[in-house]
């Protein structure tokens, strides 16, 4: 079966019309990002240039030049029948690079720590294969992935070539590092540095009151800025979490969209802090600082179109698309959950059945002007948290 075959089998259309979500939907759909919510590869998922050691190995679909308004089929590679994903997901220049599942290890009585399952894309095959790495992020191309080894923090930071499996190169870092994620070009990564394991948490002692994790002091000490191309890590910059009141035990720093400044989720207001690559803070880019730091997929790749948050109504699930500028909604979009832009028009994201579960929910593709959306994924089951849950890695091909 070819590529064509695939496409046109596994294309599913799903209906506009939608059952009323609960009515605590949005504040539901809200927590579960704060709490689930990793800075890993959001930048690399906008990314419009490839590097040398990130060349594409599968096609971009580049020079489709249909409405990008419509959902196109045959730049659709989906396996709807499929949770987590065995074959390759992808849609416009977009793939599902990498998965991963977290399983809860109870290490006391007080703490425990989520632990981490990848499975990343194997170039030849075409399929996802488990790894031994405790953290994973792609670079545009699919040719190579920045990882890091058990136990979290990690002291040095491995390249992995996707077409051999193989690390060619390791990084070794002073401060230990907790994620890892890469610029829009490929050509730098950013280090999030942690003096603790940053998926550590501590829960009370008498087992009472909130089912959720009572989260210690965060653990995150700065970045570092590494280039690519010589595995030479820049400075290390500190970066004080505060009083810990805003930061997440993990809160990991991402790349803006022009790739010059690196970027960190805080949640109170302003919601995020800008940095250069020598550690000073600086004023937000204006196209970014109206963007949710929780919304992985950010800035459209031509950055007129910003994700926001979930938007539901009434009858139906949608997702905002902000003025970039100004943070004002400019339209919705179909989806719960906005994940990473296909291009201009499209993106892909979470979504439910109607009806269903909010959890319940699947990867899709959405579109500007659209109420139908294109399936790639099988549903994920069990609630936020629950064993066997897929997160996806996206990363550009």
């Amino acid at each position: 079966m070819n590529v064509d075959d695939l496409v046109r089998d596994s294309f599913h259309e799903q209906v506009a019309d939608l059952a009323p979500p609960p009515v605590d939907f949005a504040d539901r759909v809200l927590a579960v990002r704060r709490r689930r919510r990793t800075r890993t590869i959001a930048a690399a998922a906008v990314a419009t240039v490839a590097v040398a050691v990130a060349v594409p190995v599968l096609g971009t679909g580049k020079d489709d030049v249909r409405p990008a308004n419509v959902l196109n089929e045959n730049d659709i590679i989906a396996h709807p029948g499929q949770t987590p994903p065995r074959d390759l997901i992808a849609a416009g220049g977009v793939a599902l690079a990498a998965y991963y599942t977290e399983t809860n290890v109870k290490l006391s009585a007080t703490q425990h720590t989520d632990v981490r399952t990848y499975w990343l894309l194997d170039a030849r095959t075409r399929k996802y294969v488990k790894t031994k790495w405790s953290f994973v992020a792609v670079a545009p191309g699919l040719r190579t992935a920045a990882v890091l080894e058990w136990n979290l923090p990690a002291r040095r930071i491995g390249l992995l070539n996707l077409l051999t499996g193989k690390v060619e190169r390791w990084i070794p870092v002073d401060h230990t590092v907790g994620a890892v994620a890469f610029s829009p070009d490929g050509r730098k990564l950013v280090a999030t540095t942690y003096k603790k394991d940053p998926d550590l948490h501590v829960t009370p002692k008498d087992g009472q009151g909130s089912p959720w994790p009572n989260f210690q002091e965060p653990g995150r000490t700065g970045f570092y800025v590494v280039d690519v191309a010589s595995g030479r890590a820049a400075s290390w910059n500190e970066v004080s979490p505060g009083d810990g009141s805003g930061l997440n035990d993990r809160q990991d720093f991402g790349f803006s969209h022009e790739g010059k400044l690196v970027y960190t989720g805080f949640t109170p207001a302003p919601g995020q802090y800008f940095y250069d690559f020598r550690g000073y803070q600086v004023q937000a880019p204006a196209n970014e600082k109206h963007l949710p730091w929780y919304v992985d997929a950010r800035l459209s790749p031509d950055g007129r179109h910003a994700a926001g948050d979930f938007a539901g109504g009434a009858q139906n699930t949608a997702s905002a698309i902000l003025d970039p500028v100004t943070g004002r909604r400019i339209t919705t979009v179909r989806g719960q959950e906005l994940l990473a832009w296909v291009d201009n028009k499209r993106l892909i994201a979470w979504d439910i059945t109607p009806g269903s579960n909010e959890f319940h929910n699947r990867l899709v593709v959405v579109a500007l002007g659209s109420g139908k959306e294109v399936a790639l994924s099988g549903f994920r089951g069990g609630n936020d948290g629950a064993a066997g849950r897929w997160t996806p890695v996206f990363a550009r091909r």
